[in-house]
């Protein structure tokens, strides 16, 4: 386990050069992203997300979970069921509240974008060491537990990490 007495406050030179070579991973993300879900935008695919997720949720919950207002998570909502990626059910209870389900086209994109997503990844993998991907794997495991200890500990994310960067 890494010795976190050794930083007594943010490391910036480190914090600086994750971000330099985080561009890596995000430019591969992007180029699967952009050969399966090239017809939605970033908001509207954090929200197919949001909803795969939270199988569901209401419009309150999604508008929360993207950090805009119930009016703009709802018109967004109206361009993904035109688009056929997210249906509205009404509640059995209160019909003015509704709850959000993908359909099976809205699966099917996200299991596309993963594919791509992990091909576009094993692709780059393929040219590191093998110690290079165990480290890297140790490393992004680590950041991502400590990420989710941050969230916990901070109500109020304007965008989970979950959804920064989609599925």
């Amino acid at each position: 386990m890494a010795d976190k007495r050794s930083l007594s406050g943010p490391d910036e030179n480190m914090a600086a050069a994750i971000d330099a070579v985080g561009g890596s991973l995000l430019s591969v993300w992007d180029v699967a992203r952009e050969r399966t879900t090239s017809r939605l935008s970033s908001s509207q695919l954090r929200a197919v997300v949001a909803v795969e997720q939270q199988q569901g949720i209401n419009l309150r919950g999604l508008a929360e979970a993207l950090g805009m207002l119930v009016s703009s998570a709802s018109r967004l909502c109206d361009r993904l069921v035109a688009a056929g990626m997210l249906q509205r059910e009404s509640s059995r209870l209160d019909r003015r509240e509704i709850s959000l389900h993908l359909t099976a086209e809205g699966e099917a994109l996200l299991t596309e974008l993963r594919a791509e997503r992990r091909s576009e990844l094993a692709r780059v993998l393929a040219e590191m060491t093998p110690a290079g991907r165990q480290a890297l794997l140790r490393g992004l495991s680590e950041f991502a537990a400590a990420t989710e200890v941050l969230q916990s500990d901070q109500e109020g994310l304007a965008t989970p990490p979950s959804l920064a960067h989609t599925a």
